[in-house]
């Protein structure tokens, strides 16, 4: 029980609360950085990085910070995590850091990762907040590469920066800009929302005897003859006082 637990809080950030198509969080860096595969694969693993770092120090110091400061407390950590990830991508990938420009820094204010910080990180243990960063982190990636492979094939006709020799000729170069972000961005919310579980959806209920637990106590009325009934006598209640 607890291993399939653990299981769906890492499998949940994928598809059934993808932070992008689900949740819509993050969308700055995922309409900014999907025009290359590249970029958008350099984004999400910086933020995946970033994302579970942040759960596991927030984790291990929930009981530790006071409620009052807690917010400002999450971006001194997430802050200190960006810096390490940009000082790293500096020193060893500058081609990518410079790529990436000030979309970089701005992982600290990403609603995806202050979000995760807030809504788990500070009510679970470590194990569990590493594995719902990591989920949220791999959604995010997913998400970010989807969108990207789309823009860069139809709109640029290549593929991490490789020329696709037919797709060159029949290019798509709107999808490459800002309106195409925003057109596939849509799509893929409406595919995931369409092939995905369902949210607010609420079983019908069931006004018969057989899904009522005081059926055998009320001569097997339904609650919908029920309900008509009381309706009823309310009305004539009210025809009589007016009477």
């Amino acid at each position: 029980m607890t291993s399939n637990k653990k299981l769906w809080i890492f499998l949940k950030g994928l598809i059934a609360e993808n932070p992008v198509l689900v949740l819509v969080l993050g969308t700055c860096p995922t309409l900014a950085q999907t025009g290359s595969v590249i970029a958008a694969l350099s984004m999400g693993i910086a933020a995946t990085a970033v994302l579970v770092c942040s759960n596991v120090v927030i984790s291990a110091l929930r009981k530790i910070i006071p409620d009052t400061v807690r917010i400002p407390c999450y971006i001194v950590v997430i802050a200190g995590f960006v810096t390490v990830v940009q000082l790293l991508m500096q020193a060893y990938l500058p081609d990518l850091y410079d790529m990436m420009g000030v979309y970089l820094a701005l992982i600290v204010v990403n609603c995806i990762i202050l979000g995760r910080a807030e809504m788990f990180a500070r009510k679970n243990n470590i194990i569990d907040s590493a594995l719902d960063g990591l989920g949220m982190g791999v959604g995010f990636l997913i998400a970010l590469l989807a969108m990207a492979v789309i823009r860069e094939v139809l709109g640029a006709g290549t593929f991490a920066g490789i020329e696709i020799p037919f797709m060159a000729d029949y290019k798509i170069p709107i999808l490459t800009m800002a309106p195409g972000g925003f057109l596939v961005f849509g799509i893929l919310i409406a595919v995931v929302n369409k092939i995905g579980p369902k949210k607010g959806e609420e079983k019908r209920k069931n006004f018969s005897c057989e899904g009522c637990p005081s059926a055998t106590l009320c001569g097997k009325v339904s609650c919908a003859e029920n309900t008509e009934l009381v309706v009823n006598v309310k009305e004539e209640e009210v025809e009589d006082n007016g009477n």
